[in-house]
Parts: structure tokens; sequence; C-alpha cells
């Protein structure tokens, strides 16, 4: 007799949402299992009384594994600062009631640009705008070769008002840039495999800015894969041809991948995502495998390891549910839009952060595997990966800071 094959959690859930039909109700059925329900804090300063939304990953330990495991736990000691994350809110960044018009015109510009200057400042531990900059990107020079390239999300840009990048953070990031001598044309905005909408150009507040998407990409170098057999791909030369890039991803969900966040927004930044999507689904994927992610690859290529200065996190709006919902209110924040922006050099801890926050709320999609490519990217070098409760304890590893905008 053949000995009963002992079943993993992920096949139980693989095998429920098939039987069943779909990947939403298996990860509502484990949901239901745990009786996770997001408590609404009452302020978001540290001193306010602590509400303790439950995190779908338990308490870090102190050593590192190399092994799949559902506990995330830090592979390395960061130089002080490197590890930082700054969560920037301040509630009147928007000021959309839900219904009306489109949500992206309901964003105060000055209130942003606070939050960004607030940002990149306690990030880099510098107290004027310009120092701030000159810490991110020293000794800037400009001509041909100081292109600064900024990585925004066009997931959703045909979709109407559906969740999408906003300009006006993007706005925040140029006024900085211009205040350390960076010229507006060697400033580009990209995405290289969507279309850039006429209402996010009109809203640049600086001439001379480029603006690269579908239209506009080649794709002159390729991406070396350490996974045999994955389809050939090839880097944006948005970012090819940068000295510097600027990561703007979206906090939102995603029901193929869990959560879309720093690093699969550069599927913005080679040829054929879709191509890929097999190796990074956890719930279906025919090729997935929690000790590879070509996620990690991607970024683990020069052109976006090496030149990336900046993650800049966009929670204005966020989406709590699925990459392309309308944007909703969250409860953890009070049953307002989150009016977050999120700071980091570190793009795992950055991820680390907006996942935590996600799980809090209850994203349906934020699965415990939605962050195997966290683990591999720590792993590989590329920064601090760890669960925490940014709503109460806070983190052992990251140095995450809070700041209030009122």
């Amino acid at each position: 007799m053949n000995p009963i094959r002992q079943w993993s959690r992920r096949d139980f859930l693989r095998a429920l949402a098939i039987a069943l039909g779909g990947v939403a109700v298996a990860e509502s059925m484990r949901q239901c299992l745990k009786g996770i329900a997001p408590i609404a804090p009452e302020d978001f300063t540290p001193t306010a009384k602590a509400y303790l939304p439950l995190v779908a990953r338990s308490e870090p330990t102190p050593t590192p594994t190399p092994t799949p495991t559902r506990t995330p736990t830090p592979t390395r000691t960061p130089p002080p600062g490197a590890s930082r994350v700054v969560h920037v809110h301040a509630p009147s960044a928007t000021y959309w009631n839900g219904s009306s018009n489109y949500y992206y015109n309901y964003v105060n510009q000055s209130v942003v640009n606070e939050m960004v200057d607030r940002g990149v400042m306690a990030l880099t531990g510098t107290s004027t705008r310009a120092d701030a900059w000159r810490a991110l990107i020293p000794n800037y020079s400009g001509g041909s070769g100081g292109i600064v390239a900024i990585k925004v999300n066009f997931n959703n840009s045909q979709l109407g008002n559906v969740i999408n990048a906003l300009i006006h953070p993007v706005n925040a990031v140029i006024r900085g840039l211009l205040d350390i001598g960076v010229p507006a044309q060697n400033i580009r905005i990209y995405d290289a495999t969507r279309s850039i909408p006429t209402y996010f150009r009109n809203g640049c507040l600086y001439t001379g800015v480029q603006f690269y998407d579908r239209d506009s990409a080649d794709f002159p170098v390729a991406v070396s894969f350490s996974r045999p057999g994955i389809p050939a791909e090839y880097l944006s030369s948005a970012v090819v041809d940068a000295a510097y890039l600027i990561n703007m991803p979206i906090m939102k969900g995603h029901s193929i991948t869990g959560v879309t966040l720093g690093f699969k927004n550069h599927f913005g930044t080679i040829n054929n995502p879709l191509g890929l999507h097999e190796y990074v689904a956890p719930m279906w994927g025919q090729y997935y495998d929690p000790n590879y992610n070509p996620m990690v690859d991607i970024y683990l290529t020069s052109h976006i390891r090496d030149k990336t200065v900046l993650v800049l996190g966009d929670g204005l709006f966020g989406s709590r549910d699925n990459t392309n919902s309308v944007p909703t209110r969250w409860t953890t924040f009070g049953n307002q839009f989150p009016n977050s922006l999120f700071f980091a050099r570190d793009p795992v801890a950055a991820d680390c952060v907006m996942y935590d926050l996600l799980a809090a709320e209850g994203c349906p999609y934020a699965w415990d595997e939605a962050t195997d490519y966290l683990r591999l990217a720590a792993a590989a070098g590329l920064g601090v990966y760890e669960s925490g409760d940014p709503w109460g304890s806070g983190y052992s590893h990251i140095d995450y800071v809070k700041i209030t905008v009122t």
C-alpha cells in the first residue's frame, strides 16, 4: 500500500481553489478559519492606544533560515539607516468623496509636496529638501549621463477610475530633483508596457520632462534569469539609458501574485511580463517555486539594483482589494483612504511594510506565500526581510518611522 501523502497548506489551498473555481474562494476559506478581523486605529501616532490587527505572518526569529518558511526572518544586519522605511501620513492629502468624478482630481498637491519633503528628509537624516536629494543622488552631474528615470505604475491605464499612478507625488519628486540641478529634460517618467494617460501628462507641473510608455519603448538589454527555460526578457531603454532610478509602486493587492509592490512594479520595465505569470503565481502558477522568483532576477540586474536611489510607495489611495479596483476606504485608517507615502532605500523592507499594512487591512490576496519573493530577495542581498506590526509593536530589524503631516 502506498503511504498517505502529507499535504502542505499550499497544496490544500490550491486544490480547494481548483475545486471551487477560484483563488479567492480558497483564500476566503483560509481567512475564515483564522478568524482575523482588522481593527481600526484611533490615531496614527505611536502614542495612541495600541490596536493590533493580526498580521498573517508570525513574529520574526533572530536566526536566518535558507529554507522555505512562513515565518519571515531577517537575513542580515544592515548598516544604520539602510533598512529605514519612512511612512508619512497626511489626512488632508486627498479629499475624494468616493463617488463623484475621478479620484485623481481630488489630491492636494501642496500637502503631497510636504509629505515628500518630510519623507526624504527623514529617510536621509537631513534638514532641507535639497540636502535630502543631494544625499540620495550625491555629486549629481548633468548632461546626457545624468538621466533620472522614474518608474510609475499604469497597469490600469485604460480602465477609467481604477487605481493608477498619481502625478502629484511625481511632481513633488521633480521639484526636489530640480533643486539639485537635474534638468527637466533629464527626467524620464516611464511605464514601458502601458500607455501613460493624457490626464497624467497634463498634470505634470514642469515643462521639458520626458514620458516613455509602450508607444515609445524599445528594449535593448537582455535580462539574465538564473532558472533555465524562462522566456527571454529585455529591459526598457528608459532605465538602461538612465544613471539613477526612482521606483514608485502603488500599495495594492493582486489576485495573481498576492500583492503588487516595488518588485513587481518592474514588470513594467521589461518587454513581456505576461510570460512570467506562471512563475510568480503562488496559488496556481504551473512553474511556481517558493525557492525561486524571476522578480528577484529582474531586480538584480545592474540597471535596477545599482541605479535605484529611492523607493517611493504610493499609498494615497492604494487598493485594499485587487490591482484593478476602484479605490475604497480602509478600515485600518479610520475608514478613510490611507493618505500615505512610503520612503526607503531598501526595496525589501519597503515591500515588507506595505505588505503588512495590506494584510492588516484584510486584503483577500495577502497570502503568506505572497512574501516568498521577499525572503529570496533578502537572501540575494537586496535588503532586510521581516514580519512586523506597523500598527503596534513595529519591527526589530526594519527601522520603521511614522510621521503625521497635519
